[in-house]
């Protein structure tokens, strides 16, 4: 079985055979509900730094911040308004408690999403149009495959929870969601895998790993997984996201997708099928 054409092999010495777990990150992976997020944490965080004139030079400095928030991308969105008091800190300025960065931020983007939220519920939108392509397609092939499902996300958990239902998920990944409760710092996506291969008793080489974020990425190779690295653009744009798709590499993402249409041929080529 070929590679599919839109599957781009960055190791070609992957390992390839039976895999005993698979785990997914949630946003960018699975769900494009919180799709626009970055744009709204580094206005944010801008903001901040203009009000104490710590801004030089903005595009720079913009750059610079948004580096370090998609670096943090899948730890508790917490870490984030920790790295952020730090960065205020190191400018001179006189930061907040990053319990307050992270409430105002959580304040706007919900705006948006409980939106996104609503137009689901009553039927304005469909929820595939807030899905990766094919995202349950390709949770299906593997189900099909006897590999459990397990889902590992950096938002809170009941906001996940949530989302996974209204995109019609939720029975696809049955009770094996992950996700800090109430932003809790402590919350490791490393955590979550080890407790998969305890649970699952599959080898670290036997586990494959979906994300669109460094950490995810990063914690599937160290516990010695495959990495799919899931490079996936806003809702009705398809192909490669660029700027993901330099980060999965990175970080060591084995193969990278725009998203889910071809999961089926992916996992039969994995698989080693015939």
């Amino acid at each position: 079985m070929p590679l599919p054409s839109s599957v781009e092999l960055v190791n070609p010495d992957v390992r390839r055979g039976p895999f005993r777990a698979a785990v997914f990150d949630f946003d960018g992976t699975l769900s494009l509900i919180r799709e626009g997020w970055p744009t709204v944490m580094v206005g944010l965080m801008m903001g901040h730094l203009r009000a104490q004139n710590l801004v030089r030079e903005a595009g720079t400095c913009a750059a610079h911040v948004e580096a370090f928030v998609m670096a943090l991308n899948g730890h508790p969105t917490i870490r984030q308004m920790e790295r952020f008091a730090e960065e205020v800190a190191a400018r001179g300025g006189t930061p907040a408690a990053p319990a307050a960065y992270l409430s105002e931020f959580l304040d706007a983007l919900l705006a948006v999403v409980y939106a996104r939220w609503g137009a689901i519920e009553t039927g304005a939108a469909r929820p595939d149009e807030w899905l990766v392509p094919h995202a349950p397609a390709a949770l299906r092939a593997l189900a099909a495959r006897g590999v459990p499902l397990f889902v590992a996300s950096g938002t809170d958990l009941a906001h996940v929870s949530r989302e996974a239902e209204l995109l019609g998920l939720a029975p696809l990944v049955g009770g094996r969601v992950s996700a800090p409760k109430d932003n809790d710092a402590t919350f490791r996506k490393r955590d979550v895998i080890a407790r998969v291969l305890r649970e699952t008793g599959a080898p670290g080489a036997e586990l494959l790993g979906f994300g669109d974020g460094v950490v995810e990425t990063q914690e599937v190779k160290r516990a010695g997984g495959v990495a799919v690295g899931v490079a996936s653009n806003p809702a009705g744009v398809g192909g490669v996201h660029a700027g993901k798709r330099a980060t999965l590499i990175a970080a060591g993402a084995d193969l990278i997708v725009p998203d889910y249409e071809h999961a089926a041929e992916l996992l039969a080529w994995l698989w080693g099928d015939a």
